[in-house]
């Protein structure tokens, strides 16, 4: 059912700094911030030969990843994006599974104008889990 591995998330506690290093140590390919107000984030994909990287910065004050960066002031891995071809098909069989998908288990549409879901950790070896359909 999952495909690609899309990206791989880590909550950052300053943006610019961590772009920095993604950009200029490790010579990334960085992009430009963009932030979603109805995510509570502002992302920065840094672009990989084979996946990327999404570094997240808390927006607004209510934020789904501030309490996340309470707790690991200096940031750290958040969750794995996954691609799948049919969103709704792969909740649906999920669900019959007994995994819990977040939210009101419903698509939003995420940072690259897709569709995406995310999977509880519990179900998934402690790891959050994001879908985003391609």
């Amino acid at each position: 059912m999952i495909g690609k591995l899309n990206h791989v998330a880590i909550v950052v506690p300053d943006l610019a700094a961590a772009s920095k290093v993604y950009r200029d140590t490790l010579g990334g390919d960085v992009s430009e911030p963009h932030t979603l107000p109805e995510h509570g984030v502002t992302t920065v994909f840094v672009n990989l030969p084979n996946t990327k990287i999404e570094l997240l910065h808390p927006y607004g004050d209510g934020s789904p990843i501030a309490k996340f960066l309470e707790n690991n002031p200096s940031g750290g891995m958040h969750h794995v994006c996954y691609e799948v071809d049919d969103i709704l098909a792969a909740r649906d069989k999920l669900q019959s599974e007994g995994a819990r998908v977040l939210g009101d288990g419903n698509p939003k549409i995420g940072a690259h104008g897709k569709p995406v879901l995310f999977l509880h950790p519990k179900d998934f070896c402690g790891t959050l889990v994001e879908l985003e359909q391609v």
